[in-house]
């Protein structure tokens, strides 16, 4: 090993033994060297290292120089650890676009502009803050063995009728998100609740069949697939279709009356000390639509403004300050509240 790369590697093993040691938790973490490293990319991320995987080695196939340093957290463990902690990393990923907008707002990003986010919609970026680089709906997962004896509902109010005709057969089946953890799950009931008139009606039916409450989405989709859920509620489309291939007895299923979509963002932090490898970065991540190969493998759909126009039932979650309306304390203490109630019926 060159002596650069044995630096960057002793940096690395530093830097997680500092998170280890500091308030936030990490989910997983992995480096990405390379030989002949000059410069070392320190990312933190909501994204599976199986998904982002293929984009870090086609980013270092046309950065040959930089190694990667790549850390897993929930999306609230991210926000605790660039908001509170102002832990240094050079670009940070995440799914909850509130948080990311939160993070942007209050001036703890770096600013950045070039030819490839100016090829963004503006619905895709905000402020050369906060940049969008993939569109993954939210989707209803089942199983196909319990679904057998049941016709699968096509929007909620099927699954309405579905779930009150059937208390017995669905009690403890169902799967979603603990919103009181989950800051993409708070995001998507947040949302939603703005969006449907039908959001508390379903909160109230699925909190009587005793649900179990999840993290996140590869978690759901496993008990799908292993019997012990009948269905997962507001699951990650992405994540679901990485998963069809190999996971036998699944089904997706995407509501005709609207699917929340989620945009993937990515910033570069205030405090980031690769400032050039991370803008390297981001214009790759915003150009991954030009790259069909990886985002296929990578199984995240990146944006597409002609998909969303081609189906109605798309609803892109928009950046901006109105995602920060939930963030405010008093709402988010009222809406907690609200969910527990209607989530933990006897």
């Amino acid at each position: 090993m060159r002596f650069a790369d044995f630096a960057i590697a002793a940096i690395a093993a530093l830097n997680i033994a500092a998170s280890a040691a500091s308030g936030f938790e990490l989910e997983a973490h992995k480096t990405f060297p390379v030989q002949n490293a000059e410069h070392e990319l320190r990312i933190i991320s909501t994204a599976d290292i199986d998904a982002f995987e293929p984009i870090i080695r086609g980013y270092q196939a046309a950065n040959p120089t930089v190694a990667v340093d790549y850390s897993i957290a929930s999306s609230t463990e991210l926000m605790k650890a660039v908001y509170d902690e102002n832990a240094q990393f050079d670009l940070a990923i995440s799914s909850a676009m509130d948080l990311q907008t939160k993070i942007a707002n209050d001036g703890l990003a770096q600013t950045y502009r070039s030819p490839q986010t100016d090829s963004l919609p503006d619905w895709a970026k905000w402020r050369d803050l906060v940049f969008s680089f993939t569109q993954e709906p939210a989707v209803l997962v089942v199983s196909q063995a319990f679904f057998a004896d049941f016709d699968t509902p096509k929007n909620r109010d099927d699954l309405i009728r579905l779930l009150r005709e059937h208390p017995e057969q669905f009690r403890g089946k169902v799967g979603t998100y603990d919103v009181r953890s989950s800051g993409l799950g708070y995001l998507f009931a947040t949302q939603e609740s703005r969006n449907s008139e039908n959001y508390w009606r379903l909160t109230e039916v699925i909190g009587r069949l005793q649900p179990r409450l999840y993290c996140c989405s590869s978690d759901m989709i496993s008990d799908v697939a292993n019997g012990r859920l009948a269905m997962a509620y507001n699951v990650l489309g992405s994540y679901a279709e990485s998963r069809l291939a190999e996971t036998p007895g699944i089904a997706i299923i995407e509501m005709d009356d609207f699917q929340s979509v989620m945009l993937r963002t990515v910033l570069i932090p205030g405090n980031a000390r690769n400032v050039k490898s991370a803008q390297e970065m981001v214009d790759y991540l915003v150009t991954l639509g030009s790259r069909p190969k990886i985002a296929a493998v990578s199984a995240l759909p990146p944006i597409n403004a002609d998909a969303l126009s081609e189906n109605d039932a798309l609803r892109p979650i928009r950046l901006g300050p109105g995602l920060l309306v939930f963030l405010d304390r008093l709402k988010r203490d009222n809406f907690i509240r609200s969910w527990t109630n209607s989530m933990e019926q006897k």
